[in-house]
């Protein structure tokens, strides 16, 4: 009996461990407009960084633009919103940029070092933003684990029912924070995962 349960194990182990190299062979990629496009493309187009590979299940991956330029169809409900949701007065005359936090990522999870790093990368990031739009950026989260790594200084708020989350930040995505700049017309700027401040600042001049 015992030799056949071994056997029953072994067994089970090999049908898993080829189950997943057909998994591998038979994941299909698709392009950011959902057409399907070769392995070795799908890798060419992630590697110029305009692109995030998004899961759809276990066998399809898709990209997504880590950069959208888009317009909100309610300007004046989503400043309500934002307001009565953080309980914030905000200047309708002015954009608002908002730094989104997704929670903590392996990649993101070494605290050795971050918080000097992040402290000056914010306040370079702040005085950036202050120069060119003359605001200063919401801070955003949705899970608040790995935030003790940021500077205390920061006011972080949680997403309430995800709001920001479902406006600007549907897919999943790896590592680090990402942004949106919105004018107050509704014209919006967003960018997934990690970005240079530079960015942030060139968002905010066009949309400002």
């Amino acid at each position: 009996m015992k030799n056949l349960f071994n056997i029953l194990i072994l067994s089970l182990l090999i049908y898993s461990c080829s189950s997943s190299k057909v998994n591998k062979k038979d994941i299909t990629y698709f392009d950011e407009n959902s057409i399907k496009i070769s392995k070795k493309d799908f890798d060419k187009k992630k590697q110029t960084r305009k692109f995030l590979a998004i899961t759809i299940d276990s066998t399809k991956l898709k990209l997504t633009t880590r950069e959208k330029r888009d317009t909100l169809n309610n300007m004046n409900k989503f400043i309500e919103t934002l307001e009565a949701d953080f309980n914030i007065t905000l200047d309708k005359n002015k954009p608002i940029a908002i730094i989104f936090y997704p929670g903590e990522y392996n990649c993101n999870s070494d605290s050795s070092t971050r918080l000097d790093y992040l402290k000056t990368w914010y306040n370079q990031l702040e005085y950036g933003l202050e120069q060119v739009a003359n605001i200063k950026p919401l801070y955003i989260y949705k899970n608040s684990k790995g935030l003790e790594n940021y500077d205390e200084q920061l006011d972080w708020r949680q997403d309430p029912n995800q709001f920001i989350e479902k406006l600007f930040f549907k897919h999943h995505y790896p590592c680090s924070n990402s942004f949106v700049v919105i004018s107050n017309k509704g014209d919006y700027i967003s960018y997934l995962g990690e970005f240079q401040k530079e960015f942030l600042w060139e968002a905010a001049k066009i949309l400002k």
